[in-house]
């Protein structure tokens, strides 16, 4: 197996809305090793007791940066950056996520800048679903879109197998 320092997975919520969405995504990034980006602002306080009870006693497993706008998130960090919206003509697993990659995801409400996406189409991707459902839940969606990577990664450094059931 590969060297779990030649992989990092970055997951960035922008402007995220929903405390318990948060808390969910913040469980699956202490759950995989993923770092949480949140860009500001936020829907919630980080304090919020929603927050905590979703993410429940993982959060010394966090890893989290805060940022004031995007432009900070892309000032500080090196991307590359895959975004992710139901307006991609792209679908997730046709990337080949490099070993350092933010997986960028917009608000509940209204998804990513549609500027950004513009920008960036050929960078931007979908999770397939009905053409009559507008959208995923956003700890859903980062879900799917994070365990992608790490699959195609071979799972650096994750249990693949239980112990209680292993032969």
């Amino acid at each position: 197996m590969e060297n779990i320092a030649n992989f990092q997975l970055n997951l960035v919520l922008v402007e995220p809305e929903i405390p318990q969405n948060t808390g969910n995504i913040a469980r699956t990034c202490a759950a995989t090793g993923a770092r949480l980006h949140l860009v500001e602002p936020l829907g919630f306080k980080i304090s919020d007791a929603k927050l905590k009870r979703a993410g429940l006693d993982y959060w010394h497993l966090l890893d989290i940066t805060y940022y004031t706008s995007l432009e900070d998130l892309f000032a500080r960090t090196p991307g590359p950056y895959y975004y992710f919206s139901t307006k991609a003509a792209h679908v997730y697993t046709e990337v080949a996520y490099p070993r350092q990659v933010y997986l960028v995801f917009g608000k509940e409400t209204k998804g990513l800048p549609e500027d950004l996406l513009l920008q960036n189409n050929a960078r931007t991707v979908r999770l397939p679903m009905l053409a009559e459902a507008r959208s995923l839940n956003l700890s859903n969606a980062v879900a799917v879109g994070a365990f992608e990577a790490l699959r195609q990664w071979g799972f650096p450094a994750l249990a693949t197998r239980s112990a209680h059931f292993a032969q």
